[in-house]
């Protein structure tokens, strides 16, 4: 079921740099929010960080607060891991696991969370998640196959499948169409516009035209120098961001004056 989020005063730390300061925004269940911005503002950190993804690395900490379902996913007690469980996330990169086939790549998570599940429940769960990646017609006679060797648009599908098996509330992309071909561009972006009936969906990319063409929210991202915080600037609905932002800032790099 989507979930609503609220971002209330986040800083982003690792070590004593302050990499993201200060953001707050709502972000929309069965919406797409878009995040955009020059590369090193603090997209990236900040997606990774609603679902303590960033703390992977160490001496990563937050100060602010990410709220869903009234929940701190920041409080004290909350396990990252279930945090993982709720909220979701798809790479730049499509990483199916390499060893493992089409079947066990979609399998993986729910074998992870469900120490016991019945092999007709997880049949039809990993076609439940396949046919929602619009996949399936396209693997059901090679699930035993290796996931590496299917192309690229294909792998990035299997990713997505394998997000959504474990049912999360929210998904979080990325970039996930910055290494595919327009094809399969379009592919994943047919995708996100079915996924988000039944999620909340937020996706960084450095394509404007995608942010315009797939987001429901665009939020612009920037950096006052080398050495400073990312910030948010701005967030609204996308139609006016890309037509009557409110900050300059803003309009000089949807026109493409820099960034």
């Amino acid at each position: 079921m989507a979930k609503r989020i609220e971002v209330e005063d986040l800083d982003i730390y690792y070590g004593s740099f302050r990499a993201v300061r200060n953001v707050s925004m709502t972000i929309h269940p069965r919406a797409i929010t878009a995040l955009i911005g020059p590369s090193g503002c603090g997209k990236s950190t900040y997606l990774r960080a609603l679902n303590r993804m960033h703390e992977l690395i160490p001496a990563a900490r937050v100060e602010g607060r990410v709220v869903m379902d009234e929940q701190d996913l920041y409080a004290p007690g909350v396990d990252p891991v279930d945090v993982r469980k709720h909220v979701g996330m798809v790479f730049q990169r499509p990483n199916p696991f390499p060893t493992m086939s089409v079947y066990e790549n979609v399998a993986a998570g729910l074998r992870l969370n469900h120490k016991r599940i019945r092999k007709s429940e997880l049949d039809g769960i990993v076609e439940e998640s396949l046919r929602g990646a619009n996949l399936w017609e396209e693997v059901k006679d090679r699930l035993g196959k290796p996931g590496s060797g299917l192309s690229g648009g294909q792998q990035q599908r299997l990713c997505i499948a394998r997000a959504i098996a474990v049912k999360p509330d929210v998904l979080l992309m990325d970039e996930p169409c910055s290494a595919l071909d327009p094809i399969s561009t379009h592919a994943i972006e047919d995708l996100m516009a079915e996924l988000k009936e039944n999620y909340t969906i937020v996706i960084v990319t450095h394509n404007m035209q995608q942010a315009a063409r797939v987001s429901n929210y665009t939020g612009f991202f920037n950096i006052g120098g080398t050495g400073e915080p990312g910030e948010l600037v701005e967030i609204d609905e996308t139609p006016t961001i890309f037509s009557t932002p409110t900050h300059t800032d803003t309009e000089e790099y949807i026109s493409g004056r820099f960034g």
